[in-house]
């Protein structure tokens, strides 16, 4: 299951974007919405507080996105990272640790991966519909 909690301010999640288990998607009070772009890969157990993730970019399992993050396009953030609030993460990065920090650019094969990964999970939907 997702937690998907806009109780105080708004979500916005793009197209062929999906969500894994265990995630939570809230927002900040008055300040911070959460928009999520397209083509993104949030995986299980990821939490989003109030950020914005850009277009084609994955955060993975057990990572963690605080209140005014923005993260750019394109952008791979490491499984169990820690975003602290008001972090700016460059397109075409790597941000991995805790607290998170820039470790490198993505070379062009990463960043294909990226859409890649989204793609991939439009299969499986497609595969399950096709079930039914």
């Amino acid at each position: 299951n997702v937690v998907v909690r806009g109780d105080v301010n708004f979500i916005r999640i793009g197209a062929r974007t999906n969500i894994q288990d265990g995630s939570v998607v809230h927002v900040t009070h008055k300040c911070h919405p959460t928009w999520i772009g397209d083509d993104v890969t949030i995986g299980h157990n990821v939490t989003l507080h109030g950020c914005q993730i850009g277009n084609r970019s994955l955060v993975g399992m057990g990572a963690v996105v605080m209140d005014g993050c923005q993260i750019g396009d394109d952008v791979m953030i490491a499984a169990g990272a820690l975003v602290v609030p008001g972090t700016v993460v460059p397109s075409g990065t790597l941000f991995a640790g805790s607290p998170a920090k820039q470790k490198r650019l993505l070379s062009d094969s990463e960043i294909l991966s990226l859409k890649q990964s989204a793609d991939n999970y439009l299969g499986y939907m497609k595969q399950y519909l096709d079930a039914e």
